[in-house]
């Protein structure tokens, strides 16, 4: 740990966690969706959010990433020593937070590179180095097999449903985030696309500063990946956690014990 001073006051800094929820309470449209929420997730650690439909796991990510229509009502959010809970999204994406939506959006007018030039520039607030741009554009659309004709398109405009997940996985691996929140990235997709989004996840876990939160009810996109924790999530409420052990048991059991309890 390390202290630093802060406003006339003394900040602890746990080195150990990157991540610290502290009993989250959140509402939408004053219905309470989130109910105590406590979660600790270290640098380089892969989790694994599962939880029946309405569990309120979607609503976990867009809470650490800011979306105004997610209200915390109690609790708190610490990401690298410092609070996020009152942070705007763009602040909590240039300090290193990045999710990959279930659904991603369509940008008519603005390609798929252009979006990524811009969105690094804005998240390092430095000018961007053109030639490393490339070279590792290159090399994470090796990684997913994308073809480059892709970065002259609008930014998911007429892409398949794989297209759009891979699309998500190349900004991730670009911008390098230090926490990565995946929300059903393998829904829809086929056997091939979800190998493929494994290998591009894989290559960001390579990066051991990095950490993951994978939301999932399909366990597909997790059988080439490490696995550290497990959550199982029920009415708003963390019910189990255990290791990469407990997918394999919710695979074959389901959640009806979880939510009988």
């Amino acid at each position: 740990m390390t202290n630093r001073r802060r406003s006339g006051r003394i900040e602890v800094k746990d080195m150990s966690e990157l991540l610290q929820v502290k009993d989250l309470h959140v509402s939408v449209e004053d219905a309470p969706i989130l109910k105590g929420i406590d979660l600790s997730v270290g640098a380089g650690e892969t989790h694994v959010l599962m939880g029946p439909n309405g569990a309120g796991k979607s609503t976990l990510g867009f809470t650490f990433m800011g979306n105004p229509s997610y209200v915390v009502t109690a609790g708190d959010i610490i990401f690298d020593g410092e609070s996020v809970k009152d942070m705007p999204v763009d602040a909590r994406a240039r300090k290193g937070m990045f999710l990959s939506f279930q659904s991603p959006f369509e940008v008519p007018g603005i390609s798929l590179e252009s979006f990524l030039r811009n969105a690094i520039r804005q998240n390092t607030g430095k000018p961007l180095k053109i030639r490393q741009f490339r070279a590792d554009l290159k090399e994470a659309m090796e990684i997913l097999h994308m073809d480059p004709s892709y970065l002259e398109r609008d930014l998911n405009v007429g892409f398949s449903g794989g297209e759009k997940k891979k699309a998500e996985i190349l900004q991730m691996l670009m911008l390098r985030p230090k926490f990565a929140i995946l929300d059903e990235t393998d829904s829809g997709l086929d056997v091939d696309a979800v190998r493929t989004v494994s290998e591009g996840v894989r290559a960001y876990q390579k990066n051991r500063d990095g950490a993951l939160l994978i939301i999932t009810h399909s366990t597909r996109i997790l059988d080439s990946l490490k696995v550290d924790k497990t959550h199982i999530l029920v009415k708003g409420k963390l019910v189990a956690t255990g290791d990469g052990s407990l997918v394999d048991e919710v695979n074959e059991n389901g959640f009806a014990k979880y939510v009988e309890d």
